[in-house]
């Protein structure tokens, strides 16, 4: 395998589950290193950050919400994504707000889980021609860091497929990009899923740059096909 293949830290304590999601990373060509406890992996995070994490939530001892918000604190540039089996959406809304950047559920789609791993991945190596940072109109917008501010207003943070949502337009700027696109690009979901998951991120997006959300001046609807933004 290449020394510069992606690391990948897959943080599990279920020997089986672990075991069939480390031969398919390594089947994909990533690195992979595997910890069953929170404790163990935060100090290897700390020694050596990897290229992205993949963090169960039911572990012993510290939890996987800690072992985000620790992880988060040391640095917020790896992307993590967290899985459970757990059917409570509490602890979604908690690990996206503590900064997770994807979920999965258990039991696992490995074939998913490797789209979505691509994705953040691709993101996070600026693929696609992402800028750093942009400006239209009074928007100013820093895509690494995820900040936006809108004329002289407080910046406001936005989520990681905000970020993903809007880098990907305006690096496609004047073109038509279909919801299919955006889905796999951005998500790395299978562009056949239903795509109004794509639409709640618009109507997002649009109350933090428009100054008229219902009659939008950037990021515009494309009737039967997807979306265009314009600078």
């Amino acid at each position: 395998m290449a020394t510069d293949a992606a690391h990948v830290f897959v943080v599990e304590d279920e020997d089986t589950i672990a075991m069939g999601v480390v031969r398919a990373l390594e089947h994909a060509g990533y690195r992979v290193t595997r910890f069953d406890r929170g404790e163990t992996a935060i100090a290897a995070f700390q020694q050596s950050p990897p290229s992205i994490v993949l963090l169960d939530i039911m572990l012993p001892g510290i939890d996987g919400l800690e072992v985000l918000r620790r992880m988060k604190a040391y640095n917020r540039d790896v992307p993590i994504i967290m899985a459970t089996a757990k059917g409570d959406p509490a602890d979604r809304v908690e690990g996206l707000d503590l900064g997770a950047d994807d979920y999965v559920p258990k039991p696992y789609d490995l074939r998913e889980l490797i789209s979505r791993v691509k994705a953040r991945l691709r993101w996070v190596e600026g693929a696609d021609d992402i800028p750093k940072e942009f400006s239209f109109g009074n928007v100013s917008v820093d895509l690494r860091r995820r900040i936006l501010r809108k004329g002289d207003g407080p910046e406001h943070r936005l989520t990681t497929h905000e970020a993903g949502v809007l880098g990907y337009l305006i690096a496609h700027r004047g073109r038509d990009v279909t919801r299919e696109e955006l889905l796999e690009k951005v998500w790395g979901y299978s562009p056949t899923m239903q795509t109004r998951t794509v639409d709640n991120q618009i109507l997002k997006l649009r109350k933090k740059v428009e100054d008229t959300p219902h009659d939008p001046r950037h990021i515009l609807t494309i009737h039967g096909k997807g979306y265009r933004f314009e600078p």
